[in-house]
């Protein structure tokens, strides 16, 4: 299966909720939701998906 998530483990990111500089640790995808949720370093027992996150 090929990987199509938009952001890699260990990458920064934006995070526009929280308005800040984030870094990725983890990466799974939701199948019944059909896209991809992410956790992160600085809050670890919450998950984001990618259109709440921007590139830097």
């Amino acid at each position: 299966m090929k990987n199509n998530n938009k952001f890699k483990i260990n990458e920064k990111v934006f995070l526009k909720a929280k308005k800040e500089v984030v870094t990725i640790t983890n990466c799974s995808y939701v199948a019944n939701m059909k896209r991809y949720s992410y956790t992160l370093k600085e809050y670890p027992n919450t998950f984001y998906f990618e259109e709440e996150m921007e590139s830097l």
